[in-house]
């Protein structure tokens, strides 16, 4: 089920007045999201759920075991407990998105021996949705345990339901158990005000994804089906607007998944804090996709040593960390270049002499410096993007050699619709400055006048309205 579907505007409203109704007795609360979650993700197969369903039940007795043992002993015990738990999840998400893969690039290289047998080699399975979310988090949640951060619960329907969380389960933000679990183990009263900031948020995440990803997203596909015969201004245009396409898309999705929860008393992380104004790499990826990268910050970077070692170490932890984001991205060798390339641009960052910036911090007023940084930070994260979105590797030299050539015809001109998009990204870069010191940029204060409020909310409802594009799927969703 899509947040931008017919289907999600009678479920959601649906699941909102049934959860209120059973205000006064929250684990009945926690059994209606269940339900919900495994309707909400057995909208696209329902064989998926018995995957979901595994990850739960091995997540939630490795943890129960875990704790046993370390009361009990012997200790190593516990550590088998969290291995075995962590192991099995990992290897279901690696069985469905990379067995082929690695075993499709042993055939290219042993082509002599093993050729004839790929068709047996190769297993054909369909990736499910959010498989790689999911894994995380529940393994996140067993490591947790291992560590003493969490306890382990012996509520079985408050854990999956922490796992298979609707508004989150198959884009993220990737939860950790000390924030979300604790929410389904108490219980939740309505809050007029939280509700209707959930609202907002989801006008703000419906705009982001209707008006500005998907009308991107027709001329971006446009222009990579026949990059070949396109000038260089019509691939820079393809390339930026590819920025705004994901970023609307999955930024777009974070905020519906946030206010969803919020409509239920349940707050989730944020995911995105612009990161457009980053002044360097290093202060980008702490405003992207937060929930992955202080996932692999957390789970294998300080593990392996952090930045609390040699300078080689530190090198090897950081090349190590975004090559495995790269590949969490997808079986491709561009993903696992869009890692190397993304590491390369980051190490400057952290070696610099210096005074370090506060990224926490986005200043009422910034520097002609700090506004070439930013410029040059986002012409870094464009290129990044190119080979993200490339399909695969001669593509990705082609459309870069074809840029090269600096040929200005022909040109694709944009369409009508296109210019209200570009003037749309003008809007949300604008409001997302603006409001930078609020929690999002429809998180307006008493100050603003209400007709001025209302106005806004209006003219995007309206906008979204008018100038939806072609329904897309969220990017986020292959992954």
């Amino acid at each position: 089920m899509l947040f931008n579907s017919f289907e999600y505007l009678i479920f959601m409203p649906l699941v909102f007045v049934l959860y209120w109704l059973l205000k006064d007795h929250y684990r009945w609360q926690n059994v209606l999201i269940l339900v919900a979650s495994y309707i909400f993700y057995g909208w696209w197969d329902w064989k998926f759920l018995l995957l979901i369903a595994f990850s739960s039940g091995i997540s939630y007795a490795g943890a129960l075991m875990i704790e046993h043992w370390r009361k009990k002993g012997p200790l190593r015990m516990s550590y088998w407990s969290c291995f075995t738990s962590v192991t099995l999840n990992l290897a279901v998400l690696c069985v469905f998105k990379y067995y082929n893969f690695f075993i499709d690039n042993i055939i290219n290289i042993f082509p002599s021996l093993l050729e004839t047998h790929r068709s047996t080699l190769l297993i054909h399975v369909v990736l499910p949705v959010g498989i790689s979310f999911y894994t995380l988090q529940s393994a996140a949640y067993v490591i947790d345990v291992y560590r003493g951060k969490v306890q382990a619960t012996k509520d079985v329907v408050a854990f999956f339901s922490f796992v298979s969380f609707f508004p989150q389960l198959v884009a993220g933000p990737i939860e950790r158990a000390n924030n979300l679990l604790p929410q389904f183990l108490q219980p939740r009263r309505f809050d007029y005000a939280m509700a209707v900031d959930g609202c907002r948020r989801i006008l703000w995440g419906l705009f982001k994804k209707l008006v500005i990803a998907d009308n991107c997203a027709v001329y971006v596909n446009e222009v990579w089906h026949d990059f070949g015969s396109q000038g260089v201004s019509t691939l820079l245009l393809c390339s930026l607007l590819f920025v705004f396409q994901i970023y609307g898309d999955f930024s777009g999705y974070s905020d519906i998944a946030i206010g969803s929860a919020r409509l239920m008393g349940i707050k989730i992380m944020d995911n995105f804090r612009m990161p457009f104004f980053s002044r360097n790499m290093a202060e980008f990826w702490r405003r992207w996709h937060i929930s992955l990268n202080t996932w692999f910050a957390d789970y294998v970077y300080i593990p392996m040593g952090g930045s609390r070692c040699s300078k080689m170490k530190h090198l090897r932890n950081i090349l190590f960390v975004f090559l495995l984001s790269g590949l969490w991205h997808g079986a491709n060798w561009t993903y696992v270049m869009w890692g190397l390339f993304l590491a390369v641009c980051f190490i400057p960052t952290v070696f610099r002499r210096g005074p370090k910036q506060d990224w926490r911090i986005l200043e009422k007023h910034r520097s002609a410096s700090d506004w070439v940084h930013t410029l040059l930070t986002f012409v870094l994260v464009m290129i990044s993007l190119i080979i993200f979105r490339a399909p695969d590797i001669n593509s990705l030299i082609d459309f870069f050699c074809k840029i090269g050539e600096f040929s200005m015809v022909p040109i694709y001109y944009p369409s009508h619709l296109l210019n209200y998009t570009l003037s749309a990204v003008v809007f949300m870069m604008v409001m997302e400055w603006t409001m930078r010191f609020r929690a999002h940029p429809l998180d307006f204060s008493e100050k603003w006048p209400r007709v001025v409020r209302v106005a806004i909310y209006y003219i995007l409802m309206a906008t979204i309205v008018l100038f939806s594009g072609q329904s897309q799927t969220f990017i986020y969703f292959q992954f």
